[in-house]
């Protein structure tokens, strides 16, 4: 696919190579990117690099409010925690002329690594055979920074960090939240993750304390649930519709909250995927999200929103034999299309916000960043320098020569672009199969907006053994016959947020992230055979056809 043609893609940068989209009509032009580093001189960081992520930000934020204070919050641990002492002596590491002593940093003579070279697609070429045939060979040499050749190297990024991650790479994260979001408070920071569960790990330590209740949706990610279980902190599940939490239902729970009857204090702390929810694929529009936040703001409740689906929000979808919907004309078009995120509305700071490559990059690279205040983000650096240190130097290196030096922030939205498109593809081919196979005289869905998974509902109650057999009898017995018919399904009841409540729906979770459409076809079609068994419908008109 051909860059949207109201770009003009030319090269410019205070390292080289890099992508500048002129003009990108954004909530920052992209030019104003480079014009601000080109001001500001050449970067030269070295080893274990300290970086304020505010030096990075484009814009002045003198005269937006400061972010809440949340000290009231914040668990015991999180606040005496003091951070490595150690690390903190990096920033006298610019003092000119300085020979350290002091860090027990390995000399990059004794790295085995003199070259790292891959092939990358170049900008509108991004398809596997398109990157095979015409794909870019970048290089990261081991002395590049004293060479003058770039701003990172290997002898850089393969030795010890910050907790923060590398300054090269954090620069261009803050740049893009900036671009995205723009946060409308003054004192917003990024810093660097090894992923977004360990972020949510972390968040949660910070955050809470055993015998604590988190809000969040009624079917929610597992593994958030099983995170915070061995820490002593229960979940509980708000409400939800098509198109995810319902404000009304998290208000009820937090007007009528009872101490005594919950067993708990009152939630301060709600955890969402607002965006392609796991496993419902909800996406809540922004009059949703502005709801909710209100009425976080009503109950001085703060918000974790898990975002790694943000970026594979799709076409519209418009039924079975529709003409596809043509893919934004341009940048601004496809920036005004994305729903507004909660960090876009956070007038308070209440919102510690998760961002990850791992859906639109490589989940391998084990690489992401979150934004929060300053005060949140100081605890989570600590946090990091006394655990899981610095992200992988060769995943920041990598991505570095990718996103910063070869295609830039107007690349990237190229690519994501991209990837709207063939996971629009894909959604609309699960759909169809769905159409096609499954027996709707039990079975409903919704067309996911966003994210990688597909949500359908299985109506328990025409069941001929029902209510004899019970729901999770009839979803245990749907989802072996799934795997004797040569396909898995997730079970619905997989995802509750609370397993000890009860629930009277079912529901199984498909994703069409991975298999060929073909692949995604036949499975959906065993699907249908496996319910249709299970309820004594009878074969499928189309398989007595064509001989299934």
């Amino acid at each position: 696919m051909a860059p949207p043609s109201a770009i003009e893609v030319t090269a410019e940068s205070d390292t080289s190579g890099i992508t500048i989209p002129n003009p990108l009509t954004a909530p920052i032009a992209s030019n104003d990117i480079y014009g601000r580093r080109r001001k500001a001189g050449k970067s030269q960081w070295g080893v274990a690099a300290a970086s304020d992520t505010a030096n990075f930000r484009l814009r002045s934020y003198e005269n937006k409010p400061k972010a809440k204070r949340w000290n009231h919050i914040i668990s015991q641990e999180a606040l005496i925690r003091k951070g490595n002492s150690l690390k903190e002596a990096a920033k006298f590491l610019v003092t000119p002329g300085l020979i350290s002593l002091g860090g027990g940093l390995p000399s990059s003579e004794y790295f085995p690594f003199e070259e790292l070279s891959i092939k990358v697609p170049q900008i509108g070429h991004f398809s596997e055979a398109e990157m095979k045939e015409s794909g870019i060979m970048i290089t990261a040499g081991k002395h590049d920074l004293a060479e003058g050749k770039s701003i990172f190297d290997i002898a850089t990024a393969f030795n010890y960090g910050q907790g923060a991650g590398s300054a090269q790479l954090l620069r261009w994260m803050t740049e893009h939240t900036e671009l995205v979001h723009n946060p409308p408070y003054e004192d917003w920071k990024c810093t660097m993750t090894i992923g977004s569960t360990s972020a949510l790990d972390m968040a949660l330590r910070m955050f809470t304390r055993p015998g604590d209740v988190i809000l969040s949706e009624e079917y929610t990610f597992s593994a958030f649930v099983e995170t915070a279980r061995p820490m002593g902190v229960r979940v509980c599940g708000v409400p939800i519709d098509a198109e995810g939490l319902l404000p009304d239902g998290l208000d009820h729970i937090l007007s009528t909250w009872d101490v005594n009857i919950r067993g708990a204090r009152k939630p301060h702390l709600l955890y969402t995927v607002p965006t392609g929810q796991n496993p419902t694929g909800a996406t809540q529009n922004g009059d949703r999200r502005r709801a909710l936040y209100a009425v976080c703001q009503k109950h001085d409740v703060y918000i974790i929103e898990d975002e790694p689906y943000f970026f594979l929000q799709m076409q519209p979808y418009t039924g079975p034999n529709a003409p596809d919907v043509p893919p934004p004309a341009s940048h601004a078009e496809f920036l005004k299309s994305l729903v507004p995120s909660y960090l876009s509305m956070d007038v308070d700071g209440r919102v510690l916000r998760l961002d990850s490559f791992s859906k639109v990059i490589s989940p391998g690279s084990r690489i992401g960043w979150v934004t929060a205040s300053a005060e949140v983000v100081e605890k989570y650096s600590k946090h990091t320098d006394v655990s899981t240190q610095n992200p992988s130097g060769i995943s920041q290196l990598i991505l570095f020569k990718l996103l910063e030096e070869h295609w830039g922030h107007a690349g990237y939205l190229d690519w994501l672009i991209y990837i709207r498109m063939e996971y629009t593809k894909r959604r609309d081919a699960i759909l169809q199969a769905c159409a096609k196979y499954l027996p709707t005289e039990v079975m409903s869905w919704k067309p996911p907006m966003a994210g990688m998974f597909h949500w359908m509902q299985i109506d328990f109650t025409k069941h001929p053994d029902y209510p004899e057999k019970s729901i999770e009898a009839i979803e245990e017995s749907i989802f072996f016959r799934n795997i004797e018919h040569g396909t898995m399904c997730m079970r619905g009841s997989w995802f509750y947020a609370d397993a000890e409540e009860e629930h009277h729906t079912l529901f199984f979770r498909a994703t069409y992230a991975a298999s060929p459409t073909d692949k995604m076809d036949e499975a959906i079609r065993r699907l249908g055979e496996s319910v249709r068994e299970e309820f004594r419908l009878g074969k499928y008109a189309g398989a007595i056809e064509n001989g299934h």
